[in-house]
C-alpha cells in the first residue's frame, strides 16, 4: 500500500483559538475567518541556512554560555527525531530551543520573575538533524515559574522547540514538557488542547537508555510534522 501524501487533519486536536481560561487569547484571539495564504517562490527558496552556520558546541547549552563554569542544574540530555506523517526521518533540517534555567527564570531583560540568573546558561541552542532525522540537546532542566494568568498559576518545566523547514520562512514552534510533571494538567495552557492524546505527544519521556551514568538524565521527544497525529505547533493552530 503506498502511503498518502497528505491526510486529512483532526480538528478536534487543536485547542480553540479563543480559551477564556488562557486570558490572554481572549484578546489575541481572531473574530473573523482564517485566510490562507500561499507562499511565493522567493518565500520558499531563501533565505536558507547550511551546516556551516552552527558551530560544534551550538546544541550544548552546558557550554554554549559558560563563563569559566558549570551551569546550575540538572543536567539533561533531550534527544528523538524529526519526522513525517509516514514516521519517515526530515534531515538537515534546522531545529532550535530556548529554556528558563533551573531557577525558572529567563536570560531576558523583560523577565522580572525573582529567581536568580545564571551566569553560565544562556538557555539558547540550535542543531541540524543528520539523514535519519535525530537532533539532540545538552542542557540543565528547566525550573518552573509563575505567570500572571490567575493569582497562582505556574508554568510547568518546559522547552521551546522551533523546527524550520527549506527556508526561514516555514516555521513550527512547539513546546516539550517532563514526564511525571504534575504541573502539566493544572497548566491554563495545555488545557486548552482538547484531546488528551495530542497531550501526551507534548510530552518528553525519561529514556534511561540514552542516560549518562553520573553526569545527564536523558528524555527522548520525537517532532512529527503534519499529518492526522502530529505534534501540535503554537503557530499552525489551524492544522498542520
Amino acid at each position: 500500500m503506498i502511503p498518502a501524501e497528505y491526510y486529512q487533519r483532526d480538528r478536534n486536536r487543536q485547542p480553540p483559538a479563543l480559551t477564556p481560561g488562557y486570558k490572554t487569547s481572549v484578546a489575541r484571539s481572531p473574530r473573523f475567518a482564517l485566510l490562507s495564504l500561499e507562499q511565493t517562490i522567493s518565500e520558499i527558496t531563501g533565505p536558507t541556512f547550511g551546516h556551516g552556520d552552527i558551530a560544534p558546541i551550538d546544541n550544548d547549552l552546558l557550554k554554549n554560555y559558560a563563563h569559566g563554569g558549570d551551569p546550575i542544574g540538572e543536567r539533561i540530555i533531550v534527544h528523538g527525531r524529526v519526522l513525517d506523517e509516514n514516521a519517515r526521518p526530515v534531515p538537515n533540517t534546522l531545529v532550535e530551543v530556548w529554556q528558563a534555567n533551573a531557577s525558572g527564570r529567563y536570560r531576558h531583560k523583560k523577565d522580572t520573575y525573582l529567581g536568580a540568573l545564571d551566569p553560565n546558561f544562556g538557555g539558547c541552542g540550535r542543531t541540524i538533524t543528520d539523514e535519519n532525522g535525530y537532533y539532540f540537546f545538552r542542557t540543565v532542566k528547566p525550573g518552573a515559574y509563575p505567570w500572571r494568568n490567575n493569582v497562582n498559576n505556574w508554568r510547568p518545566a518546559h522547552i521551546h522547540v522551533s523546527v524550520f523547514g527549506a527556508s526561514f520562512s516555514q516555521r513550527l514552534i512547539t513546546q516539550l514538557y517532563f514526564e511525571g510533571d504534575p504541573l502539566i494538567p493544572l497548566c491554563p495552557i495545555v488545557q486548552t488542547i482538547p484531546d488528551p492524546e495530542a497531550i501526551q505527544q507534548l510530552i518528553a519521556r525519561l529514556d534511561m537508555n540514552a542516560t549518562i551514568p553520573l553526569d545527564s538524565i536523558a528524555y527522548r521527544f520525537d517532532i512529527v510534522l503534519r499529518g492526522r497525529r502530529s505534534t501540535l505547533f503554537e503557530n499552525r493552530l489551524e492544522g498542520n
